[in-house]
C-alpha cells in the first residue's frame, strides 16, 4: 500500500482519493482549511485510511502525489507545496482556456512539461486527464474497461502509476515519454468538447480495440 497525497480535492481529486483510500492506501487530502465541513465529509466518506491536512504536511507525508488543481492555480500551488524532490507527481491537469475553447499550450510544449519545470526533482507522470470524474468513479462501461493513457520519463514512477490506474478498473496504457502529454492534453480537450458541446454527455470513454 502507498502513501498518497491529493493536491486539489475537488471533483477529480475527491473521487480518486476516495477510491484509493477505500482500496487501503493511506490518503491525505490537501486543504487550506482541513477542518472545514466539506473536508470532514470527504474524509468520512473515504473511510479510515483518509485524512486532511495543509499542503506542506500532505507533501511531507506522501510518496505519491496527485495534482488535480484548476490550471490557473497550478503553478502557485506547486510553489507553495515545498520540496517535491523524489516524489512521484501524477499530473491530472489540463491547460484549458477559461472558456474551454482550446489549450493554452500545445504542439511544441504541454502542461505536463510545464508542471515538471515547476516541480523540480519530482517524477512527473501525466495521467487521469482525459476522462471525467464520473468515469474515474466507475471506468467499466458496457462490460469493458475504459482506456487511460499515461506518460512520463521515469520508468519506475510509471510502473507505480500503472498499478494505481489498473486497480481502479481502467485499461492502463503507457503512451511513452512526458512529451506525449502534447497529445494526451488535446485528447482531453476532445473528450470535453464531445461531452459538453456535441451532446455526448459525461458517461462515455475511449477504448483501444485491436485486430487479432
Amino acid at each position: 500500500m502507498m502513501n498518497i497525497g491529493i493536491l486539489g480535492s475537488g471533483n477529480v481529486g475527491g473521487v480518486l482519493g476516495k477510491r484509493w483510500a477505500q482500496a487501503g492506501h493511506t490518503v491525505v487530502f490537501s486543504s487550506r482549511n482541513p477542518a472545514s465541513d466539506e473536508m470532514r465529509k470527504l474524509v468520512a466518506d473515504s473511510g479510515p485510511h483518509a485524512s486532511a491536512a495543509l499542503i506542506t504536511d500532505v507533501v511531507a507525508a506522501s510518496d505519491v502525489l496527485l495534482l488535480a488543481t484548476p490550471w490557473p492555480a497550478t503553478k502557485s500551488i506547486l510553489e507553495s507545496a515545498g520540496s517535491l524532490d523524489g516524489k512521484i507527481l501524477i499530473d491530472a491537469t489540463n491547460p484549458l482556456l477559461p472558456n474551454l475553447s482550446g489549450l493554452e499550450v500545445g504542439t511544441t510544449n504541454s502542461g505536463g512539461e510545464l508542471v515538471a519545470g515547476w516541480a523540480p526533482g519530482a517524477k512527473v507522470v501525466k495521467a487521469f486527464n482525459s476522462v471525467g470524474n464520473s468515469i474515474m468513479a466507475d471506468p467499466v462501461l458496457a462490460g469493458q474497461s475504459a482506456v487511460l493513457f499515461y506518460c512520463g520519463d521515469d520508468e519506475a514512477a510509471k510502473h507505480t502509476v500503472h498499478q494505481l490506474i489498473a486497480e481502479l478498473g481502467f485499461d492502463a496504457q503507457d503512451a511513452g515519454p512526458l512529451t506525449q502529454a502534447r497529445l494526451l492534453e488535446p485528447l482531453a480537450h476532445l473528450w470535453i468538447s464531445l461531452a459538453f458541446t456535441r451532446g455526448y454527455g459525461r458517461e462515455f470513454a475511449f477504448r483501444i480495440i485491436r485486430r487479432d
